[in-house]
């Protein structure tokens, strides 16, 4: 089969791999159709290579339909339509009982000393192939795979997989209080999504960001917005328009490549020159983020309020204003998402009459399989108004 794989640093190829076969009793293999490139590959495409293998299969939004299942898989057949989350979980240890499924106790990749293991994303979390592929085997299939109706497009539900149960925990653990604001750093998808959650909720919403695409398409949605190059102060302009307060929470949907940190996108920059096997170890003890969205998000929250990390951070050695976190009283909270915890929240709102989350108005490029290296550094670059781009194997 085809799958996008990846090289080093900025090199991902198409290539002919393997088929995916069954080997587990609760295995099942599926034929995408569609498959998102996250926010998040674009850090194994930039800084992770040090946890990345030659030939590694990226990608971990996939939408498809069941094409073979292990014995132990009752609740989906051949020929069904799925969305796979991203993380795999068991939905039975002790960890998946409390629905914190990014912890799996069954998947979890002890020898990293990590949390359940993720499709396509490194050494780190299991080096699962992922689903930037023409068919994907997805293990522990008798509890991850989403069962989605036929008909509408995929965009209509292969937000499922990441994009929506990241947006949704994000505005959950920024604990916004009864009609009360929340300020989205970063609107890149999940921003997006957080920010149009937030707002069906019945959340002021004030996003900020640079780039005038992003900045745009979250006013269609009806999202107040702050243009990070424009104001000379963001935190200053936060709050000006809260009564001096600042907002109730902050949801960082940025992470560890945030603009304005040219000491740590250095140290990033030369540990990526280290040979994998010397960087690893060095970015497991010693790895710094670039953390200005982060520092952003503690000015702007008011005092006695919470910051929502759903940007991906690495660091080890990261230095933090600890005196300031603690003055303010700040309440935060992070993690990757508990995928199937959210689904039968966001499930009525997709497949509902209707499309009151815009799921239909995040997409901007729609790009065969074989043209995925273009569409990486076209999302890397951010050009030609790439927001959200699905890799369609066949097309």
């Amino acid at each position: 089969m085809k799958a996008l794989t990846w090289h080093g640093k900025r090199d991902v190829r198409v290539e002919d791999v393997p088929d995916p076969t069954i080997k587990e009793p609760d295995d099942a293999v599926i034929r995408v159709t569609s498959s998102g490139i996250c926010g998040s590959d674009l850090h194994l495409y930039e800084v992770l290579g040090p946890f990345m293998s030659e030939g590694d299969v990226l990608g971990h939004e996939p939408i498809g339909i069941v094409e073979e299942t292990g014995p132990d898989v009752k609740h989906v057949k051949p020929g069904d339509r799925v969305v796979i989350p991203f993380n795999i979980s068991c939905g039975r240890c002790h960890m998946c009982e409390k629905q914190l499924y990014a912890q799996c106790e069954t998947t979890q990749v002890r020898e990293s000393n990590m949390g359940a293991a993720l499709f396509g994303y490194t050494r780190l979390y299991g080096q699962v192939p992922g689903g930037q592929a023409e068919y994907l085997r997805v293990p522990q299939a008798h509890f991850g795979p989403i069962k989605v109706p036929e008909g509408p497009p995929d965009e209509r539900f292969v937000f499922l997989s990441d994009v929506l149960p990241t947006a949704w925990q994000a505005v959950q653990w920024a604990e916004v209080p009864e009609g009360g604001s929340v300020t989205v750093l970063g609107l890149g998808p999940i921003g997006q999504m957080a920010a149009r959650i937030a707002r069906h909720l019945g959340h002021r919403v004030i996003g900020v960001d640079l780039v005038p695409e992003r900045l745009e398409m979250a006013r269609r949605h009806g999202i107040e917005v702050i243009d990070a190059d424009a104001a000379d102060d963001v935190p200053d302009a936060v709050r000006q328009i809260t009564g001096g307060r600042g907002t109730d929470s902050v949801i960082d949907a940025v992470g560890m490549e945030a603009h304005g940190s040219p000491g740590a996108k250095l140290a990033q920059t030369l540990t990526g020159l280290l040979p994998g096997n010397s960087a690893a170890p060095l970015m497991q003890r010693m790895g710094v983020d670039r953390l200005a969205a982060f520092l952003t998000a503690i000015e702007v929250v008011r005092r006695g309020g919470t910051i929502s990390l759903s940007g991906v951070y690495g660091g080890m050695t990261d230095p933090l204003p600890m005196l300031q976190m603690f003055d303010k009283g700040i309440t935060l909270r992070m993690g990757q998402a508990h995928v199937k915890r959210w689904i039968d929240d966001i499930m009525p709102l997709v497949a509902g009459d209707g499309d009151p989350l815009g799921v239909m108005d995040l997409t901007t490029h729609r790009v065969p399989l074989e043209k995925a290296p273009q569409a990486y550094e076209m999302f890397q670059k951010k050009q030609d108004g790439a927001i959200k781009v699905l890799l369609q194997p066949g097309t």
